[in-house]
């Protein structure tokens, strides 16, 4: 906040400060109360690090969306118990969103629609990401929140992703690769802790954030950590994805590019909590 250059205070009968008439004085206006779209990993952390120095904003919720049938985070294959540990560790509450596995956009906006009308009868009005350079979904984004009355804010938006892994290792981000999409890179980048080793290794065509869906993350010590997360590596396995039917691909929630994503399959490393 700015601090005022000039002021006349009006003082009542009992001598106390009641108004103020106010020259040149830049005020934050009340906090905005905001949730945070996490997703457990780097973009999502460096995003809300940021967003925690921002007195505009008072973030009261993480949201995660979670694979029901297996109670993992969407896509990145986490364990929801690990999820967890990242709230209590941040000291922000958790909220789930409870996915099918490979929901249509109707179903998983209807979802959505539904747990933010319920956040904006709690006085939330932002909404705030992590995402990069994806146009059309920034676009998105605000459409969809438009319609319930909520505004999307994207603090790392346009920032060279090059800088933002620089800066996020240097702020002493932790963070270990836990899905990579095999169109891009194959098994031996899944399970590696991201330096600047796994940054050299990345072939020419994988952006270093993985804003592409090239790979995912999930972050387990850092700056906004009252403690690091505690677990051990565990199973490697890999997964393609089957449609049913005449299933119409392009109307997936999970769809992240303009090929049809079960033409690829994924490899996922297991992550297991430790007490």
């Amino acid at each position: 906040m700015a601090k005022s250059q000039s002021y006349k205070g009006l003082i009542n009968k009992s001598n106390e400060i009641c108004m103020f008439t106010i020259e040149n004085y830049n005020i934050v206006s009340k906090q905005k109360k905001a949730i945070f779209n996490w997703s457990s990993g780097k973009d999502s952390a460096l995003t809300l690090y940021k967003i925690l120095q921002n007195p505009e904003y008072k973030i009261e919720y993480l949201l995660t969306s979670v694979n029901q049938q297996f109670q993992r985070i969407s896509m990145h294959g986490v364990r929801v118990e690990l999820l967890e540990s990242q709230s209590k560790s941040i000291g922000i509450p958790l909220k789930i969103l409870q996915i099918p596995e490979m929901p249509s956009m109707e179903v998983y906006e209807n979802v959505m629609t539904e747990t933010l009308t319920e956040l904006k009868n709690e006085g939330i009005t932002h909404s705030v990401f992590g995402d990069i350079f994806l146009e059309d979904l920034r676009k998105y984004r605000e459409d969809q929140l438009a319609r319930i009355g909520f505004e999307g804010v994207f603090p790392i938006w346009k920032i060279p992703t090059q800088n933002l892994i620089q800066e996020f290792i240097t702020l002493g981000f932790k963070t270990i690769v836990v899905c990579v999409n095999e169109r891009y890179l194959d098994k031996s980048f899944v399970g590696r802790i991201i330096d600047q080793d796994f940054i050299n290794d990345l072939p020419d065509n994988v952006d270093v954030c993985g804003e592409n869906g090239e790979f995912h993350t999930f972050t387990f010590d850092g700056p906004i950590f009252s403690e690091p997360i505690n677990f051990e590596i565990g199973e490697i396995v890999y997964r393609k994805y089957e449609k049913s039917g005449n299933e119409d691909t392009s109307n997936t929630a999970c769809d992240t590019n303009t090929d049809d994503p079960f033409n690829f399959g994924f490899w996922y490393c297991d992550l297991i909590p430790k007490n």
